[in-house]
């Protein structure tokens, strides 16, 4: 896997289910490097990544996506090497005729935490706006926005079979924002 020749195309790879039939993730990509292309429910391409955990970067991707990680396909390689993943991730891109939304306008969802404030209620927004808080109250607000989101993300999950146990980060959570741990 060391030139551009021995790259898979990606209509070759088998889709594998985000969530499998007993509730869990692909485990069998824990530790392993590689680049993986995400599909929604009806087998979009969404986003293309690389990573030197490819089970970790999913678990991410499915709590800032839940509703856009259905099917995922994806190559491993046995060394890291960045521009081997940079060139499997180009071609797939190229391959599938324009950019996934999640690698053009929507990266900033797939790859950075959740940040509550952007999905704040209104009600929540005067709350937090009231001249009368400190930021000790601040604080305490965003950690209650933080908490309602986690808990809509993940009674999505559980809607959607998902028994493999998810852990936000809690000091995350001050700053308003979201993202395992």
């Amino acid at each position: 896997m060391n030139t551009e020749t021995n790259i898979p195309a990606l209509a070759n790879l088998e889709y594998t289910a985000y969530i499998d039939d007993s509730g869990q993730l692909p485990e069998n990509f824990h530790g392993k490097i590689g680049v993986y292309a995400i599909f929604d429910q009806e087998k979009v391409l969404q986003f293309v990544g690389y990573s030197r955990d490819v089970y970790l970067s999913l678990r991410q991707h499915l709590v800032r996506q839940v509703q856009k990680c259905y099917w995922v396909k994806v190559q491993t390689i046995e060394r890291p090497s960045r521009t081997v993943l940079e060139n499997i991730e180009n071609a797939w891109i190229a391959e599938n005729g324009g950019i996934p939304s999640g690698n053009g306008d929507e990266k900033e969802n797939w790859t950075q935490p959740i940040d509550v404030k952007k999905v704040m209620t209104p009600e929540e927004q005067a709350i937090y706006h009231n001249p009368a808080n400190d930021e000790l109250a601040q604080i305490k607000i965003i950690k209650n926005v933080a908490r309602r989101v986690e808990s809509e993300i993940l009674a999505l999950l559980e809607v959607r079979g998902l028994q493999t146990q998810l852990r936000f980060n809690p000091k995350l959570k001050e700053e308003g924002l979201l993202d395992l741990k």
